[in-house]
């Protein structure tokens, strides 16, 4: 029976609060980034929002900026430009108003690639093989930092998965899949949640950034 725990998860709260009381959430969030997604591919046609996850702008007026990739612009010893500086802001602001785990949740692609991943392991019945710790994802950020600064280039742009799986759903996937199929493989049969809980530096700092949330 205990094999089973695992594959059934949800069933009793299916049971006691109804199908859609029990899924209301999960529902809202794939609307929520699926409606983003929507937003950045009718960008050049609506200007409702234009540019991607990593430096946007909202109603041709407001810029949005992804604070990891200005940390890492200032690391290289650039500045950043204005509306940069700007956008960052606004995102920092938001987002330490809002809650730490809000962009994971409602803005992130790559959410929907590792929630697949842990449905289809729980599915299965699949034994993660290995425990990693999960403050890793946070000493990424100073590596990724000082990467940037010693190659003078925006080090995690290269290899970032949830830039990766935004553009290519956007602008086309190119080869991109298959960094996107090896987080999917990560999470599915090496480590429970390896990439959002203990690999991903964005979502580490959005976690700083939102810590004394009071949504939290």
């Amino acid at each position: 029976m205990a094999k089973n725990l695992a594959k059934d998860a949800g069933n009793d709260a299916i049971r006691e609060l109804g199908w859609w009381r029990a899924h209301r959430f999960l529902i809202l969030r794939r609307l929520c980034q699926l409606s983003i997604i929507g937003l950045f591919m009718m960008g050049p046609t609506w200007g409702i929002l234009q540019g991607n996850l990593s430096s946007s702008m909202l109603l041709d007026t407001v810029p949005l900026s992804d604070p990891l990739l200005v940390l890492q612009t200032l690391a290289t010893g650039h500045w950043p430009e204005v509306n940069a500086l700007i956008g960052v802001t606004i995102v920092v602001v938001f987002y330490a108003l809002l809650a730490p785990r809000a962009f994971c949740a409602w803005v992130c692609p790559l959410n929907i690639v590792t929630d697949m991943a842990a449905w289809l392991r729980r599915k299965l019945n699949l034994k993660t093989s290995f425990k990693w710790s999960p403050t890793i994802r946070y000493w990424l950020i100073p590596v990724i930092l000082l990467g940037s600064a010693v190659s003078g280039s925006l080090l995690w742009a290269w290899v970032d998965p949830v830039a990766t799986l935004h553009r290519g759903l956007v602008f086309g996937m190119g080869a991109g899949w298959i960094l996107i199929a090896l987080v999917f493989l990560l999470d599915l049969v090496l480590v429970e949640h390896g990439w959002c809980g203990h690999l991903c530096p964005l979502g580490a700092t959005y976690g700083v950034i939102g810590r004394k949330s009071q949504y939290a």
